[in-house]
């Protein structure tokens, strides 16, 4: 039971994420959470270097789409400006709204990435729904209300793994 909660790769960054490491798996879209993945939970716009990674990927033909549990007023005030197709109260780890946001990419399964900073939201989802997944360490070191909670029981999970050898981690 606990696999579900195992990401497939883990990174320390949305940024050590390129379009090579992408090609080399042949991933041809990317399905990425917001809130302390691409930018801290707190920050409205996108930083100079998200809007510089987001334009790598496209050069590359890589597509993005945005899949946050957050307000639609959040993720379009994040999204509209560089283009990127968005879903809104996702409610991730339901799998619909990463089924909806394929259909948005135009590409099969196995050629997408689920992208996120939690266990709980992202990974359970994106590894329910069947996807490759990616772990990476949050952005800022604070969180909204919700997603604190969230993270002590992934702490826990992180432990287990790291304990069993499955998933080689720091602490968060």
């Amino acid at each position: 039971m606990l696999k579900q909660f195992l990401p497939m790769d883990y990174v320390p960054s949305i940024f050590h994420i390129t379009p090579e490491y992408l090609k080399e798996r042949n991933i041809k879209g990317i399905i990425t959470d917001l809130d302390n993945t691409l930018v801290e939970w707190d920050r409205p716009m996108a930083t100079p270097e998200i809007t510089d990674w987001v334009q790598r990927m496209r050069d590359e033909g890589i597509h993005i789409v945005i899949v946050s549990n957050n307000s639609e007023k959040r993720v379009h005030r994040f999204a509209e400006p560089l283009g990127i197709p968005y879903i809104y109260k996702a409610r991730k780890p339901i799998r619909k709204s990463f089924n909806r946001a394929l259909s948005l990419l135009k590409v099969k399964k196995d050629e997408a990435v689920v992208i996120g900073d939690q266990l709980l939201t992202d990974i359970v989802g994106g590894n329910r729904a069947g996807f490759h997944t990616i772990l990476v360490i949050p952005v800022a070191n604070t969180d909204g209300w919700m997603t604190k909670l969230n993270r002590k029981i992934e702490r826990q999970i992180l432990r287990y793994f790291r304990k069993k050898g499955m998933l080689d981690w720091e602490d968060r």
